[in-house]
């Protein structure tokens, strides 16, 4: 199975970072944020080639420049600034009708995608997201009774009241003919415009990943503010897949 990592996209969270660096190249630990990525999807035993999609022709071709002399099996494909459904029509041609995992690239977390795969097949889906539905949270909590506090809470993990989507998908390549139907938009949005439709077939199926640590890293500050809990995600993802 093939691994497309979704690394267009203006960065603009990331700013003013991604005016001079694309956002995958967010340095992390003292290296690029999609590196850590990479290593993980080729890692699995279940992914045969990854598929990066960026602005090559743009800042975007600093990540083809990291990996030029990796060994890795890496494809490059030029994204047409035409939301996150309509980026992945390039792929047509290279992953024709078989299923692939979609990595959005400010996504880190070492999900289990041999699991998913299977939760993926078993539920006959189009589609299906990793999820998670604990989150552990950033601040203490204090329990309030008639405004006295009771109890102090360190940081909890809080059931959430609707899952919270970490933008790892795996996808039939069936996907992609829905996209090349839809309605033509400058933006087509996956999430609003292409899998909302069929979340109402229950086409679509969702990987818990339970109390896996997984953050967006959607800025170099949130680096800043989640150092233990990056630290833990990049231990677990150089140690499994």
């Amino acid at each position: 199975m093939k691994a497309v990592i979704l690394a267009g996209g203006k960065g603009t969270r990331a700013k003013p970072f991604t005016d001079h660096f694309p956002k995958a190249m967010i340095p992390v630990h003292g290296r690029p944020l999609v590196s850590y990525i990479v290593n993980y999807l080729s890692s699995s035993k279940i992914i045969s080639e990854i598929i990066i999609v960026a602005d090559i022709s743009g800042l975007g071709g600093q990540i083809k420049h990291y990996f030029a002399k990796s060994p890795k099996k890496i494809t490059f494909l030029q994204d047409s600034s035409s939301g996150t459904a309509g980026d992945l029509l390039h792929l047509r041609n290279t992953v024709k009708n078989e299923p692939f995992v979609l990595w959005f690239v400010d996504n880190l977390g070492a999900i289990n995608l041999k699991k998913m795969h299977q939760t993926f097949v078993r539920q006959n889906s189009i589609a299906c997201i990793a999820t998670r539905q604990f989150r552990k949270e950033e601040t203490g909590f204090a329990k309030v009774e008639k405004n006295k506090v009771t109890e102090f809470i360190e940081k909890p993990f809080i059931r959430l009241p609707d899952c919270e989507c970490t933008g790892i998908y795996i996808l039939s390549g069936k996907i992609l003919d829905l996209i090349k139907k839809s309605k033509p938009k400058k933006n087509l949005n996956l999430s609003y415009d292409i899998l909302q439709g069929l979340s109402k077939k229950r086409l679509v199926s969702s990987f818990d990943i339970g109390k896996t640590p997984w953050t967006d890293v959607e800025s170099p500050a949130i680096l800043e503010r989640k150092t233990d809990t990056i630290k833990k995600i990049i231990r677990q993802m150089n140690h499994s897949a």
